[in-house]
């Protein structure tokens, strides 16, 4: 039977809420060393209970075991999809710091975000392999929800006016990006706990939730 149905927006968001709290009580959780995603030794996943019952915490080996019970549906197709495009855009913001940023800070944070997101692709991009590449039930054309929009995705025109700044001004721009970037990758990963079925990507989406919160607290508290 598989774990996941499809749920209320308010119950996602009561999940991230849980896991926001649990990372602002952790310290010194970095992104560095690549994805957790990537193994079994990560953060656990928290899984939603039915309408009016408690969610579950699942392990990392739980989670996989429970894999191949929870086909995947359109949802996690989707977010897998767009998350890989999302996490490139931040790659091709951070590869401009080491040459325009004028913060150790800002260096440094966008050190640990190639270091974490890099992996990450790879991870989604093994994973869609894995299960044929597209969703089940799709059109004929292969277009999808994965088409839309994508919450936090800076514009063409913010992206030239980041790769002119410099020093300071490339400091604060870079920052204010980020923040709304990783904001966006917040919400697609909400939105897919309520929505999806698969649980790795649920593992996946938990972690991206997270370390982005994390990272939107010190990038917040450098400006």
């Amino acid at each position: 039977m598989p774990l996941r149905r499809r749920y209320p927006r308010d119950h996602a968001v009561a999940v991230t809420a849980c896991l926001a709290a649990a990372v602002l009580v952790l310290t010194g959780c970095e992104s560095d060393g690549g994805s957790k995603a990537a193994d079994r030794t990560g953060p656990p996943v928290i899984a939603p209970g039915k309408p009016g019952e408690a969610a579950r915490t699942l392990s990392p080996e739980e989670a996989a075991q429970k894999s191949d019970v929870s086909p995947p549906n359109s949802a996690d197709f989707d977010y897998v999809r767009m998350m890989i495009e999302h996490h490139q855009q931040a790659l091709v913001m951070t590869e401009l710091a080491p040459k325009r940023a004028e913060s150790a800070k800002v260096k440094r944070l966008a050190a640990r975000i190639e270091a974490g997101q890099g992996p990450e692709i790879g991870t989604m991009r093994g994973w869609l392999k894995e299960h044929g590449g597209k969703k089940k039930g799709g059109d004929k054309d292969g277009h999808d929800h994965g088409d839309a929009p994508m919450a936090g995705m800076a514009t063409e025109a913010q992206l030239k006016t980041l790769r002119a700044a410099k020093g300071k001004a490339f400091d604060e721009l870079f920052l204010k990006l980020m923040i709304t970037h990783h904001g966006g990758a917040v919400t697609m990963a909400t939105d897919v706990l309520g929505q999806g079925n698969n649980v790795r990507v649920e593992q996946m989406a938990s972690d991206v939730i997270a370390q982005q919160t994390s990272e939107i607290g010190r990038m917040r508290a450098m400006l």
